[in-house]
């Protein structure tokens, strides 16, 4: 399997799907603004959002990925499709248990979460409306990963990697609704914005169809069974014992993201969707390099390890950490430097007004400090789970948690809603430092040669693309725009382009090719 062929594969379909994202996001600001009830929304959603990313997508895929990997390349495919089997009717049967206890609490969790919006009261009612209707989500998307995990092995990375699109296009369509509804009925409908909270339950509907073709033809269409004979499976149990301390290790930064929206919530009406919307944007570069990364490289690192390659497993994060670098460092520039042309560029329209611009930029640019640090973190916590080592990531976790808190007292007062986004970016930073001091000193990750030319190289065409960036942001007036939406954006790409090849000019003139970054699998 050639890696940067089905990086490129995978990051086109995640790119799609970001594509998809932004317009979402712009037709959300443009419907529904930055009021208290999109802060309502954000912080319903956020809660099976944050779930998802904590069980399904995070501790769940850490865990079950290695060890499906161990079983597909050891056992037989029928041992392999009980486990599927077993492991499917475990997660199912759990989250949907999960759903109806948080259905029941949603009053209570939304005060631990949001204890801002208990002085909003009509916005506090309509946030546990609309988390109680998401947050059988969370049950979706735990098929969603169980699925992608699976594909992932078997080298199907296409379709994981479409299915956010699904959602997108569902939300997309409410906000489209939603706008051309001038005169809503609010008496029979309820406020508009339920319409995003319908959609995403559509979504996931939408997202869990997609896979059973998929793993129909692989003959790993898993079949749903009294869960607890899933728990008494003997793989199962490995795998939910990984899965406790990895929930700490791999959502570090989610659960301080949860935190900060309490926090931004005590900031004043708008702050939770101003930093909703600048994460939007940082996550744009962390999934198309970041998650597609982790995605390819977690497989392939637990097929070496089962092996015994020590030689290919440093080889394959030398691979990773050599992309991100030249891929991530530039993307947080942009980020910085474009911030605000970025922000007006894809949200200043209909209700998200002037004042609101840099209200979300502050945070993009806090974000962008500490990007290189968020993806590294991607790539270098998967180094551990494939040899099922929990407790080193889970340490750094929770020892990451601590500091972020602590910076969140110093930052805030000064920063605001920037401050809650640059304790998160120096965090990541952290976390990802330790993380690879410990893979060094094991000897585990060997740097090859080579890397002190590279950053010379890289840094080159870092200084020519800041400069570029800095003349775009100051010289081309971004709110005379506003009127002529198309021009806007496509004068936004068009920057984005100039830049992108200015720094890749650099690099080819340095002698960075791209044959330099081909590698190949088993």
């Amino acid at each position: 399997m050639n890696l940067l062929k089905t990086l490129a594969g995978i990051s086109s379909m995640t790119l799609l799907s970001r594509i998809t994202g932004l317009m979402r996001e712009s037709l959300f600001a443009a419907a529904y603004g930055m009021t208290p009830y999109t802060d309502a929304f954000n912080v319903a959603f956020r809660i099976p959002n944050l779930l998802r990313r904590l069980f399904a997508e995070g501790a769940f895929s850490q865990a079950f990925v290695p060890i499906l990997a161990e079983y597909k390349n050891r056992n037989s495919h029928e041992a392999t499709r009980d486990l599927v089997d077993h492991v499917t009717s475990a997660l199912v049967w759990t989250t949907l248990a999960v759903s109806l206890l948080g259905i029941i609490a949603a009053p209570w969790l939304l005060v631990l979460v949001a204890t801002g919006l208990e002085k909003q009261p009509d916005a506090f009612a309509s946030s546990v409306f609309m988390t109680r209707l998401m947050f059988p989500y969370i049950a979706f998307m735990a098929f969603v990963a169980m699925s992608s995990g699976v594909l992932n092995c078997w080298r199907n990375f296409k379709v994981p990697a479409f299915s956010p699109v699904l959602l997108n296009v569902a939300l997309i369509g409410a906000a489209l609704i939603v706008t051309a509804s001038p005169h809503w009925p609010v008496e029979t409908l309820g406020h508009p914005i339920y319409t995003q909270a319908a959609a995403v339950m559509l979504g996931g509907l939408l997202q869990v169809g997609i896979q059973l073709p998929a793993l129909a033809r692989i003959g790993m269409l898993p079949r749903l069974a009294n869960p607890f004979a899933g728990y008494r499976d003997a793989g199962v149990r490995r795998i939910l014992g990984k899965m406790g301390p990895a929930v700490f290790a791999v959502s570090a930064t989610q659960i301080s993201l949860l935190i900060n929206t309490n926090l931004a919530s005590r900031v004043g009406p708008g702050a939770v969707s101003a930093l909703t919307y600048a994460d939007r944007l940082m996550e744009f570069p962390t999934a198309l390099l970041g998650v597609a990364l982790g995605t390819i490289l977690l497989p392939s690192l637990s097929k070496a390890n089962v092996d015994g390659n020590a030689e290919e497993y440093s080889a394959l994060l030398n691979w990773g950490s050599r992309l991100t670098m030249l891929l991530a460092l530039p993307a947080a520039v942009g980020l910085a430097l474009l911030a605000e042309p970025m922000v007006a560029a894809l949200f200043n329209y209909g209700k998200f007004g002037a004042n609101a611009i840099g209200a979300a930029a502050a945070p993009l640019v806090t974000y962008a400090v500490g990007l290189i640090g968020i993806i590294m973190v991607k790539i270098l916590a998967p180094a551990f789970y494939a040899r099922q080592d929990v407790r080193t990531p889970v340490r750094i976790a929770v020892a990451v948690l601590i500091a972020t808190q602590l910076m969140n007292l110093v930052f805030v007062p000064l920063l605001g809603v920037a401050g809650l986004a640059l304790s998160i970016s120096l965090a990541a930073c952290l976390n990802a430092a330790t993380l690879f001091f410990i893979l060094r000193r094991r000897g585990i990750f060997v740097p090859d040669h080579g890397w002190a030319v590279f950053f010379f190289r890289v840094g080159c065409a870092l200084a020519v693309m800041a400069a570029l960036s800095w003349l775009a942001a100051h010289y081309i007036d971004w709110d005379a725009l506003r009127a002529q939406r198309v021009l806007r954006i496509l004068t936004l790409l068009g920057v984005i382009g100039a830049l992108a090849v200015a720094y890749f000019a650099v690099l080819f003139g340095l002698g960075v090719r791209a044959r330099d970054f081909k590698r190949s699998a088993r």
